[in-house]
């Protein structure tokens, strides 16, 4: 079927959004098409703030609207552990625990041959710097436990190691709720690796 030019204008903008195929960007733009004028007022303001007032932090690479951000700024973070994860939503993810009180370094991607990422790509460099300071005595490593992550994990152990700082990655297993038969080897090994006492 073809549609009218400002709705397959609409559909075709929803399908460039990750994981967004030809069906759902339809139901997302007659949703859209539904919503009172006030509200899509808000939704577009919405977005047009974001991608104005949303910016990467100058430290750590967090996306933040503060520069520095609030993390970076905040006093009551431990100061001597970076936590170092890819993208700006694992940081989030971490965040959600509650449990980590350092501070971060976003990496923006991961080492990835096949596309064309090496780590002149990434934000390494800014993290070395980082490591010279006297205060890091823990680099956490939490990048995901894929083809990319473990590359991307070796060369920051390698490049690292001179800096006499205590390296360290979370720990990779099974999820709440799991079972062992349907688990990946994998996962499976890495969970009896990081096995600890009771």
């Amino acid at each position: 079927m073809q549609y009218t030019k400002p709705l397959a204008t609409l559909i075709e903008q929803f399908q460039k959004l990750p994981g967004i195929g030809p069906k759902s960007a339809q139901r997302m733009a007659f949703h859209l098409l539904k919503m009172p004028p006030a509200d899509v007022q808000k939704f577009s303001a919405a977005i047009l703030e974001a991608k104005e007032k949303i910016k990467y932090c100058s430290v750590c690479f967090n996306m933040s609207s503060n520069e520095p951000c609030e993390i970076c700024t905040s006093d009551k973070r431990d100061r001597s552990v970076i936590c170092v994860v890819a993208e700006t939503k694992d940081l989030i993810a971490i965040e959600k625990t509650n449990e980590y009180k350092g501070l971060y370094h976003v990496l923006q991607g991961l080492i990835s041959p096949l596309d064309g990422i090496g780590p002149e790509e990434l934000r390494i460099r800014e993290l070395l710097e980082r490591a010279t300071n006297e205060t890091v005595t823990e680099i956490i490593l939490a990048l995901n436990p894929s083809v990319e992550g473990e590359a991307t994990s070796l060369y920051l152990n390698k490049i690292l190691k001179p800096f006499n700082i205590k390296i360290t990655r979370i720990a990779f297993g099974l999820p709440v709720g799991g079972d062992l038969e349907y688990v990946d080897e994998l996962t499976l090994a890495r969970a009896l690796e990081g096995r600890r006492e009771f």
